[in-house]
């Protein structure tokens, strides 16, 4: 079946924003891109003018599915995707049992293609069980069809061990995730480290557990010549540290989230669980660093961050709740919002940090960008209304927010799939 797009609003050059195009899909690809098209026997959807971008790529985002099921499962995880506008999402290896061997990974790739209407991709994990102690079969999860590695939101503490996985890594060209945490340093501390901290009487994470790492990983990377991806980007200092190592010319990407440059830590206040997130909501300070790597192209990628949890566990005393947040449904709004409506970026380079850039880095062929000859990925956008957000209509098991009530602008109305238009 083909389907034709009509009266599209194109922001990705070479096309006019002025223009309305049509997008003739065929067999789950773009082949025609133009004003005007004219084709028999298609399935025509008007699209009103809105814009239509690349679909959106997230990096970093918990399915917890195997293992979890009760939190977050491939299915509804795949209907928030959709509701988002992603058309592609990547597995965190840390689910139960690890994607540390083929065999996970298989399950994955397979529980996927039969479960999930978007595209997911998983990492495989960089030690065995996600503990930091032994590389894990990375050669064979290659095989298998891993896009990564990573051990989640796990920190490798040993500095040998990283090396030699970035030695090995080299050898199929797979970016390495880092989560970047000093636990000597971050310890039990539950929030940023600093006033607000002090005046609710919680224990602090200092900014120098993120960026003592971030330093040390960017030093292998030199040494090693390796593909480091630093995730979920949070303080001012290691902002910086990757801005020069860019410039000495590494080999170094890396992503923030939404709720890195649209809260401080502030949010925490009146103990706030729903932004209990690790690394933790920084100081203002902090956050126009962010935005002001997102700017200038230091940052090369904002994920969603999407990691669920059960409102039992976010219903707890702060000390004892748990870490996570809801982020595949709110993060465009949140993107446009805070990017496009102020004026820090135009649409087009929030497409470089939702699509083009994430699928340059896992190298996902075909995928990333509008043009003739790709997959027919994509997202068709209304930024024309503002409205607030409520997680109570979520299709995520984690129904929550700390954005719950925030005004926003741009929501996604079709995603498309693989040609596939999705509800």
């Amino acid at each position: 079946m083909k389907t034709l797009l009509k009266n599209c609003k194109l922001v990705t050059a070479p096309y006019s924003p002025e223009k309305r195009y049509d997008i003739l899909v065929e067999q789950g690809t773009i082949t025609r891109i133009g004003e005007g098209i004219r084709e028999e026997n298609v399935k025509t959807v008007d699209v009103g003018g809105n814009m239509v971008v690349p679909g959106f790529i997230d990096m970093h985002c918990n399915i917890c599915e195997p293992g979890y099921e009760n939190i977050e499962d491939i299915e509804t995880v795949s209907h928030s995707a959709i509701r988002g506008g992603f058309t592609t999402i990547t597995c965190e290896p840390s689910t139960k049992p690890v994607i540390d061997n083929k065999t996970v990974v298989e399950y994955i790739i397979s529980k996927s293609k039969a479960q999930s209407q978007v595209n997911i991709y998983p990492y495989g994990s960089m030690s065995m069980g996600c503990e930091g102690k032994s590389i894990a079969e990375i050669g064979e999860m290659y095989e298998a069809g891993i896009v990564g590695i990573s051990d989640g939101d796990e920190f490798l503490d040993s500095a040998a061990l990283l090396r030699n996985v970035m030695r090995y890594s080299k050898m199929f060209d797979l970016p390495i995730m880092t989560h970047c945490e000093d636990r000597s340093l971050s310890g039990k501390g539950v929030m940023n480290e600093g006033y607000t901290a002090t005046c609710l009487g919680l224990s602090g994470m200092p900014r120098e557990a993120e960026e003592i790492q971030v330093s040390r990983n960017l030093i292998l990377a030199e040494i090693t010549g390796a593909r480091l991806h630093i995730a979920h980007v949070s303080t001012a200092g290691a902002v910086s540290m990757i801005r020069d190592a860019k410039k000495k010319g590494l080999p170094v990407t890396c992503e923030t989230c939404p709720h890195y440059f649209s809260l401080t830590e502030e949010a925490v206040e009146d103990y706030n669980t729903f932004a209990k997130v690790n690394p933790p909501l920084r100081t203002a300070e902090d956050v126009a660093a962010i935005l002001s790597g997102i700017a200038d192209g230091t940052i090369d990628v904002i994920a969603t961050g999407h990691s669920p949890t059960s409102m039992t566990d976010k219903n707890r005393e702060f000390d004892q709740a748990a870490y996570g947040i809801s982020a595949l449904e709110t993060a465009f709004p949140l993107c446009y919002t805070r990017l496009v409506e102020t004026g820090i970026i135009t649409m087009e380079r929030l497409t470089e940090l939702l699509s083009k850039n994430p699928a340059k880095i896992l190298r996902l062929v075909h995928k990333g960008c509008i043009a003739e000859g790709y997959d027919a990925d994509l997202t068709v956008v209304d930024c024309s209304e503002y409205y607030h957000i409520d997680p109570k209509h979520f299709a995520s098991k984690a129904k929550f927010s700390p954005f719950a009530g925030q005004q926003v602008k741009g929501r996604a109305v079709y995603t498309m799939v693989g040609g596939k238009i999705l509800p």
